[in-house]
């Protein structure tokens, strides 16, 4: 044990290791380690404030297997988003600038972790995990994929096409166009995502914006017209137009099919 650790720290430490604990709420300590209850949440939140547990959420609180040298400890990413998303009762999935360097879209390393859920929205940290929860419709969450990490928790990720997609539908949020469409093209010419997959991913989880503007590239890069028309099947007659580029000035070549204003090279 770390050097001048409490006695009722290091019966808590020695209670949920002897147990196997990963999380620990309020209320469950004050029995068997014989305290009362003021006593357990003035512990809790000693260890919270030195950072030897995480606070996930109220009364909630995520315990290290073992206490590392130094004292300090944090969970890593998954472990943290798993156990807010267990208090919570929700499901979440990795997105935006996570999945775009996973994947390889982009080399840089995100300092946060970007999380689409149905339960939270807004900046939280657990721990020295930095996070960013995006709160959507039940219906917005899926296309992912499940990844395992060294200490044997499950990383729910958006998929590799339902990040392209994402890239396309959630730009502003991801500052991700331009460049966007470069790795799409990158991807469908590497053969590393399909282009039945994007259509499906843009269908289910995009906007009429996202719809055109993957119709507009996909046709572009010689997709098969069935599934074009899939995508023009799903658009509702319109004389109004977008651009290309959503934050660049509406003046260009239009491409008549997908009401989309050519304003950059595509």
């Amino acid at each position: 044990m770390r050097r001048g650790l409490g006695q009722l720290e290091t019966m808590l430490f020695a209670y949920v290791q002897m147990r196997g604990l990963s999380t620990v709420r309020m209320g469950e300590l004050a029995r068997p380690l014989k305290i009362k209850q003021v006593q357990e949440r003035k512990l809790l939140s000693r260890l919270s404030k030195a950072g030897m547990i995480a606070r996930v959420w109220r009364g909630v609180y995520l315990v290290p297997p073992r206490l590392p040298l130094g004292g300090k400890w944090s969970p890593d990413e998954a472990t943290a988003l798993n156990a807010l998303m267990a208090a919570q009762g929700g499901r979440y999935q990795i997105c935006g600038p996570n999945a775009f360097n996973r994947y390889g879209f982009d080399g840089q390393i995100p300092n946060r972790v970007y999380a689409y859920n149905n339960r939270l929205f807004g900046d939280r940290t657990i721990g020295a995990v930095a996070l960013t929860l995006i709160k959507v419709a039940d219906e917005r969450l899926g296309g992912t994929e499940e990844f395992k990490t060294p200490d044997g928790q499950t990383a729910v990720y958006s998929s590799r096409a339902r990040a392209l997609v994402d890239a396309v539908y959630d730009w502003s949020r991801f500052n991700s166009l331009p460049q966007g469409f470069d790795w799409i093209r990158s991807e469908l010419a590497a053969r590393r995502v399909g282009a039945a997959d994007l259509v499906e991913a843009a269908l289910k989880y995009g906007d009429t914006g996202t719809i055109r503007r993957m119709g507009a590239l996909l046709e572009r890069e010689g997709v098969a017209s069935p599934l074009l028309r899939k995508l023009e099947r799903a658009l509702k007659p319109t004389t109004g137009l977008i651009p290309w580029i959503p934050n660049k000035p509406k003046r260009g070549k239009l491409d008549r099919r997908w009401g989309v204003v050519l304003n950059e090279s595509a």
